[in-house]
């Protein structure tokens, strides 16, 4: 079993995971999901599905959550390089509406765990990306929920680059804000 490195922020539940990486001239080899040593960093949830899509540079996917089968996510990049984000949606907690972003690459391998009742979303910063998560509840196309992006009431730093047009999703851009889902 590799070793991982966990690192927490200031939004309890969510984690910063690095794995070991085993590299030498011909490559690498990394375990980017081991059950045993995820369940005793903290995150003993039973993924049922594993999920993966490609975005040009500029795309932005989210905020979105699921409604009534919320989903704990476990998101890596495995091609390129994303600012990655997750909002707290739990009600009663005390950094509701607070978000945390990190970046994920497939030169970092980080990987960032996102438990349920959290938006995500994230943007695309390489020409490329590759985007792979694990999720806890399947799909439900009709149980879809959004914030938008830029709500000033969240203040997330989306890290756009002067002159880099946003492409979102006709629904992506028409999301309400988090007051508006109370």
């Amino acid at each position: 079993m590799g070793k991982i490195t966990v690192e927490t922020c200031h939004i309890e539940g969510l984690k910063v995971i690095t794995p070991q990486v085993f590299g030498d001239a011909r490559g690498y080899f990394v375990e980017t999901y081991h059950k045993e040593a995820y369940t005793e960093a903290g995150i003993p949830d039973e993924f049922v599905q594993d999920n993966q899509s490609a975005s040009k540079k500029g795309v932005l996917r989210g905020l979105h959550f699921q409604i009534k089968h919320a989903q704990a996510k476990l998101v890596r990049v495995v091609s390129g390089e994303v600012f990655d984000v997750a909002v707290d949606m739990r009600e009663g907690s005390p950094t509701y509406g607070q978000w945390y972003g990190v970046v994920l690459s497939a030169e970092n391998m980080k990987q960032f765990y996102i438990p349920k009742n959290f938006a995500h979303g994230f943007l695309v910063l390489s020409d490329f990306a590759e985007f792979c998560y694990k999720v806890t509840d399947f799909y439900h196309p009709n149980d879809e929920g959004g914030i938008i992006y830029n709500d000033p009431d969240i203040g997330v730093e989306w890290p756009i680059p002067e002159g880099m047009e946003l492409i979102m999703s006709d629904k992506d851009t028409k999301w309400g804000q988090l007051k508006d889902l109370r």
